[in-house]
């Protein structure tokens, strides 16, 4: 997702730290291994991963894909733990300045997002594997989005105000959940969406009837 800093960052400083924070999210275990591929795309370098972009059609059927969970022993992984690096450090490079960034995004068709807490001191970056919103509240909030993988401007968006947000922590591989409020709820909800194969594109509320 997109840096909106008019609407979402007022008086943060640019110098902040984002720090990686190896949460995670979902049920893990109920996912396939990851595969020789996969582990190449992540294990081939320690530097930034490229962003999918819809310009592309390739890419563009890769980023409509639905995610599956990792399993307990790739969680438990030196390719988990970079995995989380590389997200972290594209998503927060002068290149990209975004806020958050799905696996999809960056080629992996696997339940992990990282999202920057703007609801935690310092506005950490934290990485959540096989993560999965339980509750979605009825009331509501609407702001512009963009996002990475799509050139052009942002869109309004209507968003759950509040969620409920499930996920698998990598060291114990307990489910951990946590409720999640304003713009950072926003911010999960965009990347869960890409998990299931979902554009903000699709949600833009001047293109509903």
């Amino acid at each position: 997702m997109k840096t909106f800093k008019e609407s979402s960052r007022a008086g943060i400083s640019a110098a902040i730290m984002a720090m990686v924070v190896l949460s995670a999210v979902g049920c893990g275990g109920l996912g396939h291994r990851l595969t020789p591929s996969e582990r190449e795309l992540v294990m081939s370098s320690d530097g930034l991963m490229r962003v999918l972009q819809v310009t592309s059609r390739e890419d563009s059927l890769l980023l409509r894909k639905h995610c599956t969970d990792l399993t307990a022993k790739d969680l438990q992984s030196e390719v988990y733990d970079r995995l989380a690096r590389r997200m972290v450090a594209t998503v927060t490079d002068s290149t990209q300045d975004g806020v958050g960034l799905a696996a999809p995004q960056v080629g992996l068709n696997r339940r992990v997002v990282a999202v920057m807490r703007f609801d935690k001191p310092g506005y950490p970056f934290e990485v959540y594997p096989n993560i999965y919103i339980e509750y979605y509240s009825e009331e509501t909030q609407t702001g512009p989005e963009g996002c990475l993988s799509i050139p052009g401007p942002a869109g309004e968006v209507e968003r759950s105000q509040q969620i409920v947000i499930r996920y698998t922590d990598p060291v114990t591989l307990s489910a951990v959940r946590d409720t999640v409020d304003g713009y950072t709820a926003v911010i999960f909800q965009h990347e869960v969406d890409h998990l299931e194969g979902i554009l903000f594109t699709d949600r833009l509320t001047d293109s509903r009837e």
